[in-house]
């Protein structure tokens, strides 16, 4: 069976103090979003995934959102460079785990490149990259250097309306892409696309090749998405989302590490 590992870190004491780009801040319940988080892990748990726990940033509001820190292609790392200073320090728990947990392969952006991994959307071999506000065209460049040599094809899309491009789109499992279309900049940009009823309904991680773990607010898109024959599997990330978080966020993904 392929190997299939989640990077996952729980919210710090800090969570609530979490950056804000397109939101008005809201209270955030920390005891309430753990308990969120913990049923997010074992979902992920129930589906086959092993779930590998970075150590806790507890100084770092964001670092839950664990996705940023670090872009993976087959068994290489890009590192990320987030595009908001403080946020970088979340970065170099997540890179020792690879390197000596995981025997990855490890690249780093560097200056004065900046990129998070929510700006990234792998569907196959194709790697879409989110341009705007916290990936700059120097992060987009060296992605591409680091990738486009093992044979994925890097795509540059902007980002203008959300704060990461999978804050926008993200993509089922037969590679269509999906998004809430108000805040899609370019819908044009991307082969298949199919517009959702509500901006949660454009986020879904894939967990196998028939069910998409999804946020528990986007009924009406879970009701598309089972009408095309896939199995939405919904958790409450209600406190994630006061912080712009979403299902994509809060794990980092890793398919057959040493193929």
């Amino acid at each position: 069976m392929p190997s299939r590992k989640a990077l996952v870190r729980r919210p710090g004491p800090r969570l609530a103090d979490g950056l804000l780009t397109h939101l008005a801040r809201k209270p955030v319940d920390a005891q309430l979003a753990l308990t969120q988080w913990e049923a997010y892990v074992s979902v992920l748990r129930e589906h086959g995934w092993e779930t590998v726990e970075v150590e806790p940033a507890d100084d770092c509001p964001d670092g839950v959102f664990v996705e940023d820190t670090v872009v993976m292609f087959r068994n290489v790392a890009m590192v990320a460079r987030p595009g908001a200073a403080s946020r970088r320090a979340e970065t170099a728990a997540v890179e020792s785990l690879l390197v000596e947990g995981l025997g990855c392969s490890v690249n780093r952006v560097r200056e004065p490149g900046t990129l998070d991994g929510g700006d990234v959307l792998k569907i196959g071999d194709t790697v879409y990259v989110g341009r705007g506000g916290r990936t700059n065209g120097e992060g987009v460049r060296q992605l591409r250097a680091a990738f486009e040599p093992l044979g994925a094809r890097v795509v540059a899309v902007p980002v203008s309306r959300v704060l990461h491009l999978k804050s926008a789109v993200t993509a089922l499992p037969d590679g269509t892409v999906v998004g809430y279309e108000p805040l899609v900049d370019s819908p044009a940009a991307f082969p298949r696309f199919l517009s959702v009823p509500e901006e949660a309904g454009a986020h879904v991680v894939v967990l196998d090749g028939n069910s998409v773990l999804m946020a528990a607010s986007a009924p009406k898109s879970a009701e598309l998405f089972a009408g095309l024959g896939y199995t939405p599997v919904p958790v409450d990330i209600s406190e994630f989302e006061k912080l712009e978080g979403c299902v994509t966020c809060l794990s980092v993904r890793l398919r057959d590490l040493h193929t």
